[in-house]
């Protein structure tokens, strides 16, 4: 058996508000670890995400990876986050930039001002479609104003579904067993009243009934709200029973700025 440094950070907390952002795990390998082991500590951490970080031999360039409870994915908005800050916090990055080797290529994440970050990631692209007819029975809202197949990351095939207000999508009471039965994962998003824009996450495909607030998901929701809204830097909030805010900047070359932060919750070890 052998003791791993582990942290819980929540990122993209709600403002001040205790209890808010999205819970991920950060846990720092001495050795190789296997991925049964590394599932098995998702499951038995049971977050939407744990990461796995190893050092490179490179200064500031760390090995990522992030597990679901279910899977592992190939791209995972705060949970990169939550990794940089707690590099960041406990000295082990010289420089101003993390930067992080990981399934979707170099990710990087920059300090962005006192206790703010600003995180470098690709954007997830869509392409106009049909809703899927279980998703929407799932979600019980009536039929979205429009709907997007959207690039998988997470091991299943999920739409972007766009509601026509902020009231709609905080009032999604999903049917979680359909979704998950049909194997879709839906973004639910709208333009805000709290924000420029909202939206929710439902990933049970993937082991995770609704993601608090989901990085990746905002890689997809930043260029369709820019081009709709005529804006490139746009706050969100995903507003599930847990909340949380950030702001989004569409960039070039197809990337996109996630600025934020992440709190340290708590501090241990995992035994293996």
């Amino acid at each position: 058996m052998i003791s791993l440094p582990y942290a819980e950070l929540h990122a993209f907390p709600d403002g001040d508000a205790p209890h808010t952002g999205n819970p991920a795990g950060v846990i720092v390998l001495s050795a190789p670890m296997g991925d049964a082991d590394r599932l098995g500590v998702a499951r038995s951490n049971n977050l939407s995400e744990t990461a796995f970080l190893e050092a490179s031999g490179e200064a500031d360039l760390w090995r990522l990876r992030w597990f679901t409870p279910g899977v592992e994915v190939d791209l995972c908005g705060h949970a990169t986050m939550a990794s940089a800050v707690w590099l960041f916090e406990e000295g082990h990055v010289a420089g101003d930039i993390a930067r992080f080797d990981t399934r979707s290529g170099i990710l990087s994440v920059s300090r962005a001002g006192p206790g703010r970050y600003a995180m470098d990631l690709p954007v997830i692209g869509y392409t106009q479609a049909d809703p899927a007819s279980e998703a929407v029975a799932a979600l019980g809202a009536g039929a979205p104003e429009a709907a997007f197949d959207i690039e998988r990351v997470h091991g299943a095939r999920y739409q972007m579904l766009v509601y026509a207000d902020e009231a709609t999508v905080a009032g999604l009471r999903p049917d979680i067993s359909a979704l998950k039965t049909a194997g879709i994962n839906v973004i639910a998003t709208a333009p805000g009243r709290t924000a420029d824009v909202v939206s929710r996450f439902f990933a049970p495909a993937s082991g995770v009934d609704e993601d608090p607030v989901t990085g990746s998901a905002h890689a997809t929701l930043a260029p369709y709200w820019a081009q709709r809204l005529r804006r490139t830097t746009l706050a969100a909030r995903q507003i599930g029973p847990r909340p949380g805010a950030l702001e989004m900047t569409l960039g070039e070359n197809g990337r996109v700025t996630l600025t934020g932060t992440a709190r340290r919750y708590l501090d241990g070890v995992v035994r293996v």
